[in-house]
């Protein structure tokens, strides 16, 4: 990986300084010429980055980070950062997969709630952040994951940082698939325990991995979903391999809880290995349209997080507002069945689109869909081509995937019509063969 090259004297430009021909693309080159420097001023790397960024936006890169000016429907309204127009786009990019951030009663529960408590918790949940919305949503949340208490942190992120660097310590180890979450892996790194990561999906090299480690406190961490691929855990065969070797397991469900399984208690009810898990963890920002996450756990767990997790001891609490729309969407999951059967039907419909059109979609089985590309360059430009058609689908490269696995990633929501879908594929194929990507 080339590296920002610098000494005291600034570059003249931004291929100065990642050593690149003078005549480069701007939109071939990516983050990672810009994680490191050589200079021993620490703000050097800004100058050359920006120069960069400068000439990368408009090739592409304006396409993230786009205000959007409604909420996270099929149909939403984007102000683009090209032209700066505000354009109408059939949405197949938000996490909303069951339609609920902008459901009557749920928008209404949030009105309720900042009537009584205003808008923030304005202290930590150890001093004086904690309101009886969060308790109330913390028990009806044990009651839905069936265990004896839960913990809520205000964001996914904080919630796998704060668990895994609460619990684990140096000299233990942590085991994570390779797909893992970026937080995941910040958490273990934060925790300063030895991390270690087996090949994606597979318990013969999770077993590996294992029998080097006998004898030491391991935590082994993999997701329901995978975030990127779609792709489904094997948790029973992980499970018989972790019991096996004495350790512990850690289930992130942040894109399987509320949808899988048959009362929507996630991935590991639907494969019944809901007792075999030692810490079930989620998010709120997916399939319940709100923000934050949680840890389900035993009452023990509830106790020492409380006291060892940097991550929630040391943040402000989440939002009663959004405390409140999370319970409430909470509640619909729990009586309205019918959206999990909708979004499936929804899945199953837009992949047989797809699948008659020779769309390579990867190894998913889920509601998160990627249509591979493979090539980072030209990812940009379909994408601009996306947006132009009138398809809100955005494009994934470095750093969100390896290098040369870009891709796009279609979401699906309970909300979409057959007739948005249908309408979505066109477009999808059309941009895809008129770019020489789908034959």
């Amino acid at each position: 990986m080339e590296s920002v090259r610098e000494s005291a004297a600034q570059p003249e430009s931004w291929t100065d300084a990642v050593g690149a021909p003078a005549t480069a693309s701007a939109v071939e080159y990516d983050f990672s010429n810009f994680y490191y420097s050589s200079s021993d001023d620490a703000l050097a790397v800004l100058r050359p980055y920006n120069a960069w960024y400068s000439q990368a936006r408009p090739q592409g890169y304006f396409l993230f980070g786009q205000p959007m000016a409604t909420a996270p429907r099929p149909y939403i309204e984007l102000k683009e950062q090209s032209e700066l127009r505000r354009v109408q786009l059939l949405n197949l990019s938000s996490y909303n997969y069951l339609g609920l951030s902008y459901r009557p009663e749920v928008v209404q529960a949030a009105k309720d709630a900042l009537d009584v408590y205003g808008l923030g918790a304005a202290g930590s949940p150890i001093l004086s952040g904690t309101m009886q919305i969060h308790d109330d949503l913390q028990k009806e949340l044990a009651r839905f994951k069936g265990t004896e208490a839960a913990v809520i942190y205000p964001s996914g992120y904080s919630t796998n940082v704060g668990l895994i660097s609460g619990l684990m310590r140096a000299g233990d180890v942590v085991i994570m698939d390779q797909n893992a979450h970026a937080s995941c892996v910040d958490g273990a790194i934060l925790s300063k325990a030895e991390t270690r990561f087996f090949r994606h999906n597979q318990a013969e090299d999770l077993e590996k991995k294992l029998k080097k480690v006998a004898g030491k406190k391991v935590l082994v961490i993999v997701e329901g979903v995978y975030s990127m691929d779609g792709d489904v855990c094997p948790l029973p065969d992980i499970v018989e391999v972790t019991r096996r070797y004495g350790a512990r397991i850690m289930i992130d469900e942040a894109h399987s809880s509320f949808i899988y399984g048959p009362t929507g208690r996630g991935v590991v009810e639907m494969y019944g290995l809901k007792d075999q898990i030692d810490i079930h963890l989620g998010t709120f920002s997916k399939a319940l349209g709100g923000m934050g996450g949680y840890v389900a756990c035993s009452t023990d767990m509830y106790r020492y997080l409380d006291a060892f997790s940097r991550a929630r001891f040391f943040s402000c609490a989440l939002s009663p507002v959004v405390a409140a729309g999370v319970l409430e969407s909470l509640r619909i999951v729990q009586r309205e069945p019918e959206l999990r059967t909708k979004l499936w039907e929804n899945v199953a419909y837009i992949r047989g689109l797809l699948d008659a059109q020779g769309v390579d979609v990867g190894e998913s089985t889920s509601q998160i869909i990627p249509v591979m590309v493979r090539d980072d360059r030209r990812i940009m430009r379909v994408a601009r081509h996306m947006q132009e058609a009138g398809l809100y689908l955005q494009p994934v490269r470095y750093p969100a995937v390896t290098k040369h696995r870009s891709r796009f990633r279609i979401s699906i929501s309970a909300a979409h019509s057959f007739e948005q879908l249908d309408s979505a594929a066109e477009i999808l194929v059309s941009v895809l063969r008129k770019e020489g990507i789908l034959a």
